[in-house]
């Protein structure tokens, strides 16, 4: 991944187009190109451009790093899994408006994929570390023809989204270097899962291949319920847009004399948020994720609750018992937990609904939401529908409101000591006056 690449061969910062001046430019236009060894630097300096080789390798990739920061630490990769094998590279503007990466005899290495061509294209690596194409006469971040920040590698930087442009179907998504050496994509990724078209609740995701790794759990307005330390304050300030056109995470620094990112950990399968400590001149990990034992995606099996506190750390959720005892007694909880009574649906006067708090909500691979409805509404939806399983509002700001309904199991359940969201079990009505 970028962070280990403080053994990259070192860059030589020449100047841009012309040996004669030494002025740092941050763009290029038609008939201007960057061979290898030549670079642009965003215009506070924060950034750079250019041809690097991770560690071992002797291969070339064209990459985004941080440039006063002394360990390279590469941000981004063009070319991540179609190298150049020596130091032919030139990335240059072509005859349609894209911006190209060619080797020697001029083949494509990569390119930018933009359909719509500007009158005066313009390739520009901005102070936030996104390389954007535009029409020079054109700064709006809404019409760019493309950007970097669409096509994440590795690292999560301030003001960049995670999630998805339901417009384009574009996912925004992180995905580890398969190696120290080798930057293009790894099995481990990080990003938003839903279906649009069933109305499910959106969720942060860490897969390993197809396998859920780690889920952050759904947003509700203040942060997300299974990463209940995640909350605005003094350095970061975090968001989670949910609409028609677009559904995605994202985070500011709001100090800019602070800096921070997030990297996909490939070796350590570690979410890894880092910060720069400049009198150490060492990236240090502000935090880490999975966390603990109960970050492990859903260890305690349907309908169990993973309690850090407890021994063994996974118990059944109120209301419900080991699927198999003597399995669960062995510490093996995949089969997780069924009801102590069935519940009988048909006749809505037994059921009830078991108020559960501090909870991470369940995945919500089987769920509906509906953000207009109130939680009376949600409850009344939830018990005419026998499928229904446990209910809550999406957005707990203020008095609450919206809808999300589970239907089925109740998977990765975990119990923390706080938090802001109640969760409504559905059970027999004489059971939950026993529990």
């Amino acid at each position: 991944m970028g962070l280990f690449s403080l053994m990259f061969a070192s860059i030589v910062l020449e100047p841009f187009l012309s040996t004669a001046t030494f002025a740092l430019v941050d763009s290029i236009r038609p008939l201007e190109s960057i061979s290898d060894g030549r670079n642009l630097v965003s215009s506070d300096g924060t950034f750079q451009l250019g041809f690097f080789t991770p560690s071992n390798s002797k291969s070339r990739y064209v990459g985004i790093w941080y440039k006063n920061i002394p360990v390279q630490t590469v941000v981004w990769v063009a070319n991540r899994c179609n190298p150049i094998n020596d130091s032919s590279g030139t990335l240059t503007i072509n005859d349609k408006g894209n911006l190209v990466l060619l080797s020697k005899n001029n083949s494509v290495v990569w390119s930018t994929s933009s359909l719509k061509q500007a009158q005066k294209p313009l390739v520009q690596l901005l102070d936030s570390g996104n390389l954007v194409l535009r029409d020079e006469r054109d700064a709006n971040s809404e019409n760019y023809l493309w950007q970097s920040f669409d096509y994440p590698s590795d690292t999560f930087l301030s003001g960049m989204k995670i999630g998805w442009d339901l417009r384009r179907n574009l996912s925004w998504s992180l995905s580890a270097w398969k190696s120290f050496d080798d930057p293009c994509n790894g099995d481990f990724t990080y990003g938003v899962e839903l279906d649009a078209k069933l109305h499910t609740y959106p969720e942060v995701f860490i897969r390993e291949g197809s396998m859920k790794f780690y889920r952050a759990g759904a947003w509700n307005g203040i942060g997300f319920s299974g990463s209940p330390e995640l909350r605005p304050n003094p350095v970061f300030d975090y968001g989670f847009v949910y609409n028609d056109d677009e559904v995605y995470y994202t985070y500011h620094l709001k100090n800019k004399s602070v800096i921070s990112m997030i990297v996909m950990n490939q070796t350590a399968r570690l979410r890894q948020r880092l910060v720069w400590l400049e009198t150490e001149r060492v990236w240090s990990a502000y935090n880490s994720i999975p966390r603990d034992q109960c970050d492990s995606y859903g260890l305690c099996g349907p309908n169990g609750n993973c309690i850090m506190t407890e021994n063994p750390v996974c118990q059944c959720l109120k209301g419900f018992k080991p699927k198999s005892l003597e399995q669960w007694n062995t510490m093996d909880w995949s089969d997780g937990c069924v009801r102590n009574s069935p519940l009988s649906c048909h006749d809505k006067a037994k059921d009830g609904f078991m108020k559960f708090s501090d909870l991470k909500l369940p995945d919500a691979e089987h769920s509906w939401v509906n953000k207009s409805i109130n939680l009376e509404e949600c409850r009344a939806k939830c018990l005419s529908n026998c499928s229904c399983m446990a209910y809550t509002n999406s957005d707990v700001r203020g008095k609450g409101s919206g809808c999300v309904m589970w239907f089925g199991d109740l998977l990765d359940i975990r119990q923390f000591h706080s938090g802001e969201q109640d969760l409504y079990i559905r059970m027999l009505a004489s059971e939950i006056g026993k529990v």
